[in-house]
């Protein structure tokens, strides 16, 4: 037995230094690094950073580099990198609606106060594979596209007003508007305390926010086929940078500790309402680190879809059923689940195999009854 065990370590250690190698790749090229992850990679970087739950663009790039570009894997070692960091304290909440916009757009009106600022995204591209980056470090071939491009807005100054678009629908009393209460509840935690049920929205979003991406882009893409009765409209989306405050006790009040990037959507959707409340839009909400439209925008999918029991709607789908989103919506805990397949089952399936063995026994033992019996009838039939 020792000697198994011993020639297992051995046997992993060489896996570890082949894992080495093949991240590492051709020597002959140059190594990629943290700092060009980082810079050049941002829309991964984003993912891991709001699904690990930690806003650091270092770390997650780091993460990034080590699991070889699987981001699964990334924000797995982020994720486990996070449970050893203490715990300062609690920040206030950032106000979005102070963000220093670089993207903003609705679908829902052509014109919004302060504009819609299309910024830098895919969306407007062809998706044609451009051969020209096959020409690395051309700086002359860079200058050439970039004198094509569309002139962009810039983002407005600070202190410039950036309105919602939902306070349109707002000043008529449209649309559902949450806003504090005095007596409300603190929101619970889900990095430090495991999910239970009932969930309340609060713990709902913080699930969706730390989801798996691929997860909640097919639950919304199922809401949107009809299956939760939603319509949905994107009300407004932007990205931009908004201020982390933190009160200090050693002041006595709120400081700025720090910007962050993030991305929010707010969805609007029709509400038949009720016998107490008049027909109106209601909203479905995602928030991401960086810049994470596609992932804020399934969120805020799911997130209104979730909503169905309190605003007394049937419940006919998975993506209404709180329990079955909010438990497998988590890469970390489904990749585990899965992978764990891997390791070694030795003993379960040679149970299995026996009782397999004894079952065809007992089923081979029958067959001769059964031809008897059969041969019987068959007898009977022709008399």
């Amino acid at each position: 037995m020792y000697v198994a065990v011993k020639g297992g370590e051995r046997a992993i250690e060489a896996s570890w230094r082949l894992l080495d190698k093949a991240r590492r790749g051709d020597t002959r090229l140059p190594e990629l690094s943290v700092a060009q992850i980082r810079e050049q990679m941002r829309l991964a970087v984003a993912r891991v950073m709001t699904e690990g739950s930690v806003y650091d663009e270092e770390l997650a790039a780091l993460a990034i580099k080590q699991a070889a570009g699987d981001l699964v894997e990334a924000i797995f070692l982020l994720r486990a990198y996070r449970t050893t960091l203490p715990r300062f304290g609690y920040t206030q909440a950032i106000d979005t609606e102070a963000m220093q916009v670089q993207r903003r757009i609705s679908a829902t009106f052509k014109d919004v106060p302060g504009g819609q600022l299309l910024g830098a995204t895919y969306d407007y591209t062809q998706r044609l594979l451009d051969f020209a980056l096959l020409a690395e470090g051309d700086a002359d071939m860079s200058a050439s596209r970039a004198s094509y491009a569309a002139p962009q807005r810039s983002a407005p100054h600070e202190g410039e007003a950036m309105p919602r678009v939902v306070s349109l629908l707002d000043k008529e009393g449209l649309i559902e508007q949450e806003r504090p209460t005095p007596n409300a509840a603190e929101p619970g935690d889900l990095s430090r305390e495991p999910l239970a049920f009932p969930a309340n929205r609060s713990t709902r979003l913080q699930n969706l926010a730390r989801g798996d991406e691929g997860f909640l882009l097919a639950m919304g893409y199922a809401t949107q086929r009809g299956y939760s009765h939603t319509h949905p409209f994107a009300g407004e989306i932007r990205f931009g940078t908004v201020t982390v405050e933190m009160e200090l006790d050693e002041l006595g009040e709120a400081v700025e500790i720090g910007d962050i990037d993030i991305t929010e959507c707010q969805m609007i959707n029709q509400f038949a309402g009720s016998g107490d409340v008049p027909p109106t839009f209601t909203q479905g909400y995602g928030l991401a680190f960086g810049h994470s439209e596609r992932k804020t925008m399934a969120m805020a999918l799911v997130d209104r879809a979730l909503r169905a029991e309190e605003l007394g709607e049937t419940l006919a789908s998975p993506t209404q059923d709180i329990e079955f989103m909010l438990s497998h919506s988590d890469s970390v805990e489904a990749s585990g689940f899965v992978q764990h397949l891997k390791l070694p089952h030795y003993v379960d399936f040679q149970s299995e195999l026996e009782l397999v063995r004894r079952l065809r026994e007992q089923h081979a033992a029958q067959r001769p009854e059964q031809a008897e019996d059969h041969g019987s009838d068959q007898q009977e039939q022709a008399a």
